[in-house]
């Protein structure tokens, strides 16, 4: 009996100094404690999920946490849609929107890791059909004081707009171009090189079409279409094999569904097909918010991030360059002048902008808990990651649902934090 208790004693010891098994994101798992995470107040993570779904705040999500490199959450509740009752699930595809841009920056730095250019090379240099752009000022168009640079396009402060300011001139042209109907990149930037900028380059942020045009420089000095390099040079070696900008036909069926917030009747409504971005025979990749992820392979590429450019003895870039993407770029004039644009999609006080993220450079006046150098952004269909490389974590939540009121990324970071016992 006694050696039973001591076999049954030392297995379970074993068994609590093991790695779970990995979870699709191909990391492997630990139980929270391991990583100074209390598994009963992680808890929560699952509590509010299951919260949204019964309210009808989301029909469905699937959220992910890691720390020190261990996936200490993984969690899918609800549906795919109000008239889809697919369960969400771990290699659930999403719409990810804007947070395809920390993918296009990343792609866009293995080109100057490699001399292919440098940040403050102008635009036009790869572009020439840019080269004559004018800046609209009071209503007269003249030539820009600077030109608009590849770093400008990294950090929305090229004077780009996004064209959604009804009553601005500027923003009505890139409306009436249908830039995002256009057949491929080629075409995109023969339609914004007819259109003014809205403001100088370099003279403040303002959230914009940068990294589409980013994209199309990616092409040009790669000589491959956008989809392909991301592929060969992202995806491939990190073994995200559910990112793409056009959806294969077999994993059509694991497409979440489009919904909206429908805000006269506070409910979830359905998104008809023909009203929605197709992601079969895509012809023009968007760097700016084109890509169909599931949460692991996204997990993937912010743990590569958080890791400073490597993955599983994989590396994407440089320690070195990674700092640099991550690093805050705008001046605090620069960023002052970047407020009021959008209020949804403004930086918060505390964060100022990186390559492609919103980076924290006061969390005490942060309207959330967070770490000094905490990365973050999130989509128009209310996808939401964060990189928090002070305290070694990565939350990732995948909905789909635009328009959504809920204050999903203040919720997650309610229930995660004060599950930390440990900080390091």
């Amino acid at each position: 009996m006694k050696a039973f208790v001591f076999t049954l004693t030392l297995t379970l010891s074993l068994m609590l100094q093991v790695d779970y098994p990995a979870y699709a994101a191909g990391l492997k798992a630990a139980k929270p404690e391991r990583v100074g995470v209390s598994s009963e107040r992680l808890q929560r993570l699952n509590e509010l999920a299951d919260k949204y779904v019964a309210e009808g705040s989301y029909s469905g999500i699937v959220t992910m946490v890691a720390r020190n490199g261990k996936i200490i959450h993984s969690n899918a509740a609800g549906t795919y849609g109000v008239n889809d009752e697919t369960p969400m699930a771990d290699d659930t595809l999403f719409r990810i929107y804007s947070m395809t841009k920390p993918v296009t920056a990343v792609a866009a730095m293995v080109l100057y890791e490699q001399g292919k250019f440098h940040l403050d090379d102008p635009v036009a240099k790869y572009l020439p059909e840019l080269a004559d752009l004018k800046v609209l000022k009071d209503g007269e168009m003249v030539d820009p004081m600077q030109p608009a640079t590849m770093r400008h396009l990294l950090t929305h402060t090229a004077g780009m707009t996004y064209g959604w300011t009804a009553d601005n001139p500027v923003d009505k042209q890139y409306a009436e171009a249908k830039l995002f109907a256009s057949k491929d990149l080629d075409e995109f930037i023969g339609k914004l090189a007819e259109i003014p900028l809205r403001f100088e380059p370099g003279s403040r942020y303002f959230y914009s079409v940068s990294f589409d045009v980013l994209g199309a420089a990616i092409e040009r000095i790669s000589g491959t279409t956008l989809d392909k390099f991301m592929h060969q040079n992202i995806f491939a070696p990190l073994g995200m094999h559910d990112t793409f900008f056009e959806v294969p036909a077999d994993k059509m069926h694991r497409l979440a569904s489009d919904q909206r917030w429908d805000h006269e009747n506070n409910k979830i409504a359905t998104i008809a097909p023909e009203h929605s971005r197709p992601f079969d025979k895509v012809g023009m990749y968007a760097g700016g918010g084109g890509l169909v992820s599931t949460i692991g392979d996204y997990m993937r590429f912010c743990q590569m991030v958080l890791n400073g450019g490597s993955l599983d003895g994989v590396r994407i870039l440089g320690p070195k360059t990674v700092a640099l993407l991550s690093s805050d770029q705008l001046t605090p004039k620069v960023r002052a002048e970047g407020v009021g644009q959008y209020p949804l999609l403004d930086l918060y006080p505390g964060q100022s902008m990186a390559f492609a993220y919103g980076v924290v450079t006061d969390p005490d006046v942060m309207p959330d808990i967070a770490s000094q150098g905490e990365l973050s952004w999130g989509g128009v269909a209310g996808t939401k990651f964060w990189i928090d490389p002070k305290e070694k974590l990565i939350a990732i939540a995948m909905v789909q649902l635009y328009e959504s009121p809920q204050k999903l990324r203040f919720d997650l970071k309610s229930a995660i934090y004060p599950a930390l016992t440990e900080l390091y």
